[in-house]
């Protein structure tokens, strides 16, 4: 069955750096888009960023751009998000997704 696991998350002081994981598997990954989203307490989930299958065009929502990087290895079944210049309001759970499945997510705080 399709599984999704992220992994990575944890607590970093504003302007840090965190590098998130998801590692997949049950299905057939290399042609699939792959997307970040998160949820703070409160608010709705949100899209973060998506990659595409072949890992050659990427999307990002504005308040992540030029900050956060998401990338693939399509050969381990992997997407990963780069985030830097972390912010306080980067606070949420972050979850891997494709169509309708999501993993657990991992929590990430970022606070001093």
């Amino acid at each position: 069955q399709v599984q999704l696991v992220e992994s990575g998350g944890g607590l970093v002081q504003p302007g840090g750096s965190l590098r998130l994981s998801c590692a997949a598997s049950g299905f057939a990954f290399s042609t699939f888009g792959m997307r970040w989203f998160r949820q703070a307490p409160g608010k709705e989930r949100e899209m973060v960023a998506w990659i595409e299958s072949t890992g050659r065009n990427t999307d990002y929502t504005s308040s992540v751009k030029d900050r956060f990087t998401i990338s693939r290895d399509n050969v381990n079944n992997m997407i990963y998000l780069q985030m830097n210049s972390l912010k306080p309001e980067d606070t949420a759970v972050y979850y891997c997704n494709t169509y309708d499945y999501w993993g657990q997510g991992t929590q990430v705080t970022v606070s001093s």
